[in-house]
């Protein structure tokens, strides 16, 4: 007697993504050893694309993957800053481990701005998160403590002796201020590792599909069990966090704070939207080939003054208007490429199994 019996296995590694994690092992053991054979200037380039690639990602996980359109973002940038450069003030906390701290008031700050603007859906949540950041922003305008409205600047103590950089002086003979652009280089890199790791291992649980789910159709996503308002709580927290640990490694490397530069909005959203928009929302790699693009474009561009923000602005129009999902969007289609693979594939067929058995007398 012969039976067939369904054989499949679900896979979503592919070719590209397992020469991919060889590739990014490469990059990384290149990256981690770059501030000793290269300039501080690109060491500080590198910082800033390091950052902007992880609020790029965050924004990304929340408007690509949970359907949260966001422009208050800079909210947790600033408040996870001044949270660091109150810690390290008043309190003479280490700038390193103030960065932590920023992440977590970042988050805390988060809990009642989600029971506000939950309640809100489509762009009037995008209205309602900008509000709440300018009522923060206004808020720490008065902290006397901190500089008020003109702001303040770290102890040149406290960044000459953060954790790490006597070390750096002793080990490798580096003064205190390149030690200091490479700690914080250091951070950067392992703020980015651990925030596209935890993206992509999100994205590929069965909580990643809950909350595709949930952005596709969140009516359909709640009749079949899943927990919609949870599965946005905890991606809005996460970003929060980590978003303010951004925030606060950011304002370590400046050393120096105001509430207009905290809570920029076109500094810390509309830039960071500009690069998911134009590398491919709903990707991990868009934001990647975003960040390079909005990086050579500022170089590029930034001699024309005013006509800068216009030239950023008509070619983002172009890239939505002749690839909608962005230019990795247009690539992934054409070639079949994806280098951080989150669908999962069926794989398999049909096994055919032949049993014998005896005669019964």
């Amino acid at each position: 007697m012969t039976m067939t019996i369904p054989s499949f296995t679900v896979e979503t590694r592919t070719r590209a993504s397992t020469l991919t994690a060889i590739a990014v092992i490469a990059l990384l053991l290149f990256a981690f050893a770059a501030p000793f054979i290269v300039s501080r200037g690109v060491i500080q380039n590198l910082f800033f694309i390091l950052t902007m690639l992880v609020l790029a990602q965050n924004w990304n996980l929340l408007a690509g993957y949970a359907g949260l359109i966001s422009v208050g973002q800079q909210a947790f940038v600033g408040f996870g800053a001044y949270t660091m450069f109150g810690a390290v003030i008043l309190f003479g906390v280490d700038p390193a481990v103030a960065i932590l701290i920023g992440g977590l008031f970042a988050m805390v700050l988060a809990i009642p701005t989600a029971f506000f603007t939950f309640r809100l859906y489509g762009p009037y949540f995008a209205i309602g998160t900008w509000v709440v950041a300018e009522v923060v922003r206004l808020l720490l305008a008065q902290w006397k403590a901190l500089g008020g409205g003109t702001g303040t600047s770290l102890p040149r103590d406290a960044t000459r002796d953060m954790m790490g950089v006597g070390l750096m002086r002793d080990l490798f003979g580096m003064k205190a201020s390149q030690a200091g652009d490479a700690l914080t280089y250091w951070l950067a890199l392992l703020l980015v590792v651990a925030t596209i790791g935890f993206i992509y291992g999100l994205l590929r649980s069965k909580q990643g599909l809950g909350l595709a789910a949930v952005r596709d159709n969140e009516q359909a996503a709640r009749a079949v069990g899943v927990d919609a308002r949870r599965m946005k709580t905890v991606v809005y927290l996460a970003t929060a966090f980590i978003t303010g640990v951004a925030g606060a490694l950011i304002y370590v490397q400046k050393a120096r704070i105001s509430p207009d530069a905290a809570f920029s909005v076109t500094d810390w959203t509309a830039y960071v939207i500009f690069i998911v928009v134009i590398g491919g929302i709903g990707t991990i790699e868009g934001p990647i080939l975003g960040v390079i693009i909005f990086f050579l474009l500022q170089n590029l561009l930034a001699d024309y003054g005013s006509w800068y923000l216009l030239m950023l602005g008509l070619f983002g129009i172009a890239v939505m208007l002749f690839a909608p999902r962005g230019l990795w969007g247009l690539f992934s289609d054409r070639t079949g490429i994806q280098l951080f693979p989150v669908r999962r594939v069926l794989k398999g067929g049909p096994l055919n199994l032949t049993h014998r058995g005896g005669s019964h007398g």
